[in-house]
């Protein structure tokens, strides 16, 4: 087993679902933060969702609202996430830059 310390970034300036982070078929994650920060000037909204192997969508927060330049901290525990789960965003409206620290923890020797 091989612990694997990542991050993943976006920058959105238009509104569209998008891919984060997904966890590989051989491992499971631990999120340990995701750093959403308005970057334009203006005001942001996010929805940040969990889709999981089945296809099924959860949302985590369906209303991340953001004032100009303002940072917010979406999670306020670790997230655990299963074998091919997908932490997906939507800019509804403004600019922003994403940052997720996760964890990965492959289940195969290296």
């Amino acid at each position: 087993m091989a612990n694997i310390y990542k991050n993943s970034k976006l920058s959105l300036t238009s509104s569209g679902v998008n891919t984060l982070y997904t966890v590989p078929a051989n491992s499971r994650a631990i999120v340990k933060s995701l750093l959403v920060s308005e970057d334009a000037g203006g005001a942001a909204v996010a929805k940040v969702t969990l889709t999981d192997s089945s296809g099924t969508t959860f949302v985590i927060d369906n209303d991340v609202d953001l004032a100009a330049n303002q940072k917010e901290q979406v999670f306020s525990e670790p997230l655990i996430m299963e074998e091919s789960e997908i932490l997906k965003i939507n800019v509804t409206s403004g600019a922003a830059d994403i940052v997720v620290s996760v964890l990965e923890i492959n289940r195969e020797d290296l």
